[in-house]
């Protein structure tokens, strides 16, 4: 059996990674005033590291919008509502889920740190108590003019969700979601080559969103694909990354003069420099780029075309706070460390000034509250 770790909850990938996991969050995850003390920066140009905002719960894909303001998606608060003998379920440990149709949020944080809620009326889900209950919901926003888009990641009936798909939403006045395509209902119907049979989600845990030419693009990691939204709800799969790659968990996505970079988690345990960047075209075709990678989840590029990479844990078989980093790829494939002792990071965007921000503390079981974002600032 694959071993696995839920990304979405971060739901992805089987359960021997997640007790352990369990065991660090509760005995190593320091307070959020503590974290930036961990951050150890790699770089000979100056780096600085401060800690932008507090308070969220579990963060994973930000954006800024149009009006200089950073939004956050976030898995939320979880839930309790069970779907067992309603609908096909999660196996466990992973599974059952519970959820609830509330609970999933996007924040908004301004120039000064501050955050207010733009909504919290999106689903939320957890995985089983023998799994951590490691929560997912809102896993990434995505603006097209001045429009917010999120990608709900931790809802459907498999996730504990009734009458509430995996799906693009449109986020409207007041924080109000309008549906634009469901997802769950997408791939149900079109499932790829090569799904794992023993580490499969039926609504799927979509992970990632970008914005590019008026369409919105998300990445599936469990069961492996690039699929192209229309404002209007309309859902073209751009690349069944399972067919050529396997069951290597695509995760973190930037698009890039007109293609699609991709990076994976891969499976658990973790093999040290087993994950990669693959660039897909528009038309589908899947190649590697970059190779000697570990739990990507981010990857970004700078104003002077570097790519940027967030890796979630490196030296340690398991997810382990404090030893996530971020390294910038060399034009000759070398990885060079911007900085080092995140905490269980899961996404990073690009500032309008040039700083990264990170969302840190990303995951891990209940209590919620201790996610943040971290301002980074690399130098020349």
């Amino acid at each position: 059996m694959t071993s696995r770790f839920p990304l979405g909850a971060l739901a992805l990938g089987l359960a021997v990674a997640l007790l352990p996991l369990h065991a660090a969050a509760r005995q190593s995850t320091p307070a959020a005033q503590d974290i930036a003390a961990l951050v150890e920066p790699q770089l000979a140009s100056p780096v600085t590291v401060a800690v932008y905002a507090t308070g969220l719960n579990n963060p994973r894909g930000l954006k800024f919008g149009p009006d200089g303001n950073l939004y956050v998606a976030e898995g939320g608060t979880g839930g309790t509502h069970s779907t067992v003998g309603k609908c096909p379920q999660v196996i466990p440990p992973i599974g059952p889920y519970t959820g609830s149709t509330t609970g999933g949020r996007i924040s908004r944080i301004d120039s000064h740190g501050v955050r207010t809620t733009v909504t919290n009326r999106l689903p939320s889900s957890q995985t089983s108590a023998a799994s951590g209950s490691l929560i997912s919901g809102v896993a990434d926003v995505a603006f097209i003019g001045h429009t917010l888009y999120a990608l709900i990641g931790g809802a459907g009936c498999s996730h504990g969700v009734v009458g509430r798909d995996n799906a693009v939403v449109r986020i409207g006045a007041g924080g109000t979601p309008t549906l634009v395509a469901n997802l769950s209902k997408f791939v149900k119907a079109h499932p790829v080559l090569n799904p794992e049979a023993d580490d499969f989600e039926p609504d799927g845990t979509f992970y990632s969103m970008v914005a590019a030419g008026g369409y919105l693009f998300v990445v599936e990691p469990n069961h492996g694909e690039l699929d192209r939204v229309s404002t209007s709800g309309a859902v073209h799969r751009i690349a069944d990354i399972s067919a050529t790659q396997g069951h290597i968990v695509p995760t973190a996505m930037a698009a890039f003069y007109g293609n699609f970079f991709v990076g994976n988690l891969n499976t658990f345990p973790i093999v040290e420099g087993s994950s990669k960047i693959l660039k897909i075209t528009p038309t589908g075709h899947v190649s590697t780029v970059v190779n000697g990678l570990t739990t990507v989840l981010g990857v970004q590029f700078d104003s002077h075309g570097r790519m940027y990479v967030l890796q979630n844990t490196t030296g340690n078989a398991e997810p382990t706070p404090g030893t996530g980093n971020i390294v910038r790829i060399g034009s000759d494939g070398s990885l060079q460390t911007i900085v080092s002792g995140l905490t269980l990071p899961t996404a990073m965007t690009f500032g309008p000034h040039g700083d990264l921000f990170v969302s840190n503390v990303g995951f891990g079981p209940p209590p919620v509250g201790l996610g943040q974002v971290l301002r980074i600032h690399i130098g020349s």
